[in-house]
């Protein structure tokens, strides 16, 4: 893409935008074959002969679901339709993690917000058990009207989170300058649909109206190009070369992560001086991306 095209400096990068969206549909899998829902009963519902998976949330229970396979690298996309309406009090995940306290994890949590607001995008990486690594975003547009993709890269030298194939977040590998990195567990991927009022909007002042209930997102055409793992065999050592295990931003991506941040971020842990009175993490004073 000509990058005359990427207007900075709080413009929308709208040929950009528009281009990132038609790219970012996926080659769908199958949800009957590729999760299992794994409590919630009835609340989590495989529909459309596998293309779409819903889940719910109720005054009893929400709903969840992982992936029959788990991973070490790879490309994971999904297309999310939230919660419309009044929906302050819940979250809806995306996200990858292993096992054990000190498990890695890669996290997109969706956090409902009161009807008119705009949904509050949670980011976070765990490595080795230790988290704290939060970025938080609006979005520019509404994620209740329509399917958007939203898709995390991990490779050995960075996980880059995408929203319809354009970036927001980059986190590097830095393991050399003493930065936990998750390099070596296994990860399932996860979805989920739950009551976090005690935090998740505005703090926790505003609570889940019960009487709205249920609530439901939907989730579609899932997609994990990745290196499956079954024991000691990775599914990646077949000599093919993949995309995403080199990925990382073109002058094009700068660009757009740039926008992203300077106009929709609006936290990030690395200037969050209160948090960490001590100083910066490591990472914070390296390059971002």
């Amino acid at each position: 893409m000509d990058s005359s095209v990427i207007r900075v400096n709080g413009e929308m990068l709208k040929v950009f935008v528009i281009m990132a969206y038609l790219l970012a549909a996926s080659s769908a899998g199958n949800f009957y074959q590729d999760v299992t829902i794994t409590w919630g009963g009835p609340r989590g519902q495989i529909l459309n002969g596998g293309q779409t998976l819903s889940l719910s949330l109720d005054n009893i229970s929400g709903s969840g679901f992982e992936s029959n396979y788990q991973f070490l690298y790879g490309r994971f996309d999904v297309q999310l339709k939230l919660i419309p309406g009044d929906s302050a009090g819940t979250v809806t995940t995306f996200f990858l993690s292993s096992q054990g306290t000190a498990h890695d994890e890669i996290d997109f949590e969706f956090l409902g917000n009161s009807s008119g607001q705009p949904y509050t995008v949670h980011t976070n990486v765990f490595a080795q058990g230790l988290g704290n690594r939060e970025q938080q975003f609006k979005l520019w547009f509404d994620p209740t009207i329509d399917f958007h993709t939203y898709t995390i890269i991990w490779n050995s030298q960075r996980i880059i989170y995408m929203v319809d194939n354009i970036p927001i977040r980059v986190f590097t590998n830095y393991i050399a300058n003493g930065v936990s990195y998750p390099t070596s567990q296994p990860m399932k991927v996860y979805a989920s649909l739950w009551n976090a009022d005690d935090w998740a909007t505005q703090g926790g002042r505003v609570k889940t109206n019960w009487a709205l209930a249920p609530f439901t997102a939907t989730y579609r055409y899932y997609n994990a190009d990745a290196c499956m793992i079954n024991g000691m065999t990775n599914s990646c050592n077949d000599g093919i070369s993949r995309p995403w295990q080199t990925q990382g931003l073109d002058a094009n991506g700068t660009n757009a992560i740039r926008w992203v941040q300077q106009n929709y971020m609006i936290y990030d842990y690395c200037t969050d001086f209160k948090r960490f009175p001590m100083g910066l993490p490591t990472e914070c004073n390296l390059p971002r991306f």
